[in-house]
């Protein structure tokens, strides 16, 4: 039996940038679903199951931001932002409200497919037919424990909701204790490469795991700074 299509939530108040997105994406075989505003964008995406939501930061009625911000206090659906402003604050925001991804406007239609397909490879959307890998195998380290296959995280025996992208670094890290990770090393890793992509993106993902995951965050058991390189995960014997 076929794998069913991966269901995209576009959501863009230009029909230009819709028409412009959505005729590569179905191309493509992704299912798509239009919305020409915040509150649209919220329905259409309570009707159904949506593997991918992709959004306009500036949108009529309700804005990119807030739409995400209400997505994500219920589902850790992959949201890529779409933005066309520059500035970093925008940018940050959107991550600190728990967007997994964001592209600045303009940008070549080549690298929004490529996000879109790293953004949903990372949400699992490849056949069930394929085998384990190492990294898709559960890990437990202390208090800490990583199921890939769920997409569960455990520390001290509590449930902890991770977004795609908080996951990815957390299993990436946690798979190679002790080993320092760039942040563009991260960056590639998790989306395939780090072009377009600021590498403080990195920190603001860092951060919010360690508010998850630490009991202290200002003095962290995991997830360790290598200033002026990286991060690493502590070494398993710690």
């Amino acid at each position: 039996m076929a794998e069913r299509a991966p269901r995209i939530l576009l959501a863009d108040d230009e029909q230009s940038i819709q028409t412009l997105l959505s005729f590569p994406l179905r191309k493509d075989g992704y299912e798509v679903t239009t919305a020409a505003d915040g509150r649209e964008a919220l329905a259409r995406f309570g009707e159904g199951r949506f593997d991918l939501v992709v959004l306009d930061v500036m949108m009529p009625r309700m804005d990119g931001l807030e739409v995400c911000r209400r997505i994500r206090a219920r589902h850790n659906v992959p949201i890529i932002m779409l933005t066309a402003k520059a500035e970093e604050i925008d940018k940050v925001l959107g991550l600190e409200l728990g967007a997994d991804d964001y592209i600045t406007k303009p940008f070549s239609l080549r690298e929004f497919r490529s996000r879109v397909r790293a953004a949903l490879r990372r949400a699992g959307m490849q056949t069930v037919t394929d085998p384990p890998e190492a990294e898709d195998l559960p890990l437990t380290v202390h208090e800490l424990s990583i199921d890939p296959a769920k997409r569960a995280v455990r520390v001290r025996d509590t449930p902890v909701e991770l977004t795609f992208v908080e996951f990815e670094i957390l299993n990436a890290l946690a798979r190679n204790p002790g080993r320092v990770f760039t942040r563009d090393m991260l960056l590639t890793r998790i989306w395939g490469d780090s072009a377009y992509r600021d590498p403080r993106t990195i920190d603001v993902h860092i951060r919010h795991l360690r508010e998850k995951l630490e009991t202290d965050a200002k003095d962290p058991e995991y997830l360790f700074t290598v200033r002026g390189v990286g991060y690493r995960f502590r070494d398993e014997a710690r």
